[in-house]
């Protein structure tokens, strides 16, 4: 009798918001990230990272997405089969804002953001779309053994 290992089922958890293209709405996609990370019961290392991507790509969402009035939207997708965790914020803006500002000087407090998503993020990118544009980021959520030394 020939077996087979047992293959665990693979799962894709989805969540999406649409938010206020304000301050509130920003911080009201951070927190409801967190929070649905948690319940997805992603590691904290994960989530940490997570939420500083999410705090970035939405501030810019609703600073710099478009004419203010119309809303973004926060999307974050967990395949287990893959351990890849998606980040997505689509808005009204036509591009999206430059990693650093030309000619911003070093201690400038803004400007820096998409830096920190690409410091953070396996991978990230963004999309054109009628209508609008979307920056999206992915970590891995996999643990992996150190490579050398893990100091």
């Amino acid at each position: 009798m020939k077996s087979t290992a047992p293959q665990l089922p693979t799962t894709v958890r989805t969540f999406g918001q649409l938010l206020s293209s304000t301050r509130r709405g920003a911080r009201l996609g951070r927190l409801l990230a967190v929070g649905q990370l948690r319940a997805w019961g992603t590691s904290p290392g994960v989530i940490e990272r997570a939420e500083q991507i999410v705090a970035e790509l939405t501030a810019n969402a609703a600073l710099h997405g478009g004419d203010g009035r119309r809303d973004f939207r926060l999307a974050l997708a967990l395949d287990t089969g893959t351990g890849m965790l998606r980040i997505a914020v689509s808005d009204a803006g036509a591009t999206p804002v430059p990693a650093v500002r030309d000619g911003a000087p070093e201690e400038a407090e803004s400007g820096r953001g998409l830096l920190l998503v690409g410091a953070l993020a396996d991978r990230w990118g963004t999309q054109s779309e009628e209508g609008g544009k979307t920056v999206w980021a992915e970590l891995d959520t996999t643990i992996r053994p150190c490579q050398g030394s893990c100091y």
